[in-house]
């Protein structure tokens, strides 16, 4: 048998842990604006990388394609993002932001940087930058 303080220590689940956590209260913040999490990381996503396709975007938010689609669906219908036809290959369409997407996404932004500065609240500033840069680094790892 495992002690409680070594299974709940494991890095995996105490990130797991955190997310969760995070997602939750980020989500509540979301609410407002009408997005889940996954939405608002796809809007986050496709502001910063236009043209993004479904397969791209599934593998970022970690789901399957056919969730994305779904997902994107959803956005797409209350004129969130279009899609458009790729250039050189007829099976993928780019996904772009409408000028309605980034103005939620915008607005959404806002509530979500301020729930993250009420999170990291209480933590100094070099504490900050050294778990940003370890998630940076955990996840190239993992790549």
């Amino acid at each position: 048998m495992i002690p409680d303080d070594q299974a709940c220590g494991a890095l995996t689940f105490m990130v797991r842990k955190v997310w969760l956590a995070m997602r939750a209260s980020i989500g509540e913040e979301l609410k407002a604006f009408g997005l889940t999490t996954s939405q608002y990381a796809t809007l986050m996503m496709t502001a910063g990388n236009p043209g993004m396709s479904v397969a791209d975007i599934a593998r970022e938010v970690g789901s399957t394609r056919q969730a994305a689609n779904e997902m994107l669906g959803g956005l797409e219908k209350e004129g969130l993002i279009e899609r458009h036809p790729h250039p050189t290959d007829r099976r993928t369409h780019r996904i772009q932001l409408t000028p309605a997407g980034l103005e939620r996404f915008a607005q959404a932004r806002i509530a979500v940087d301020r729930r993250e500065t009420e999170l990291e609240a209480n933590f100094p500033d070099e504490q900050r930058a050294a778990i940003r840069g370890w998630l940076v680094g955990m996840a190239e790892a993992c790549r």
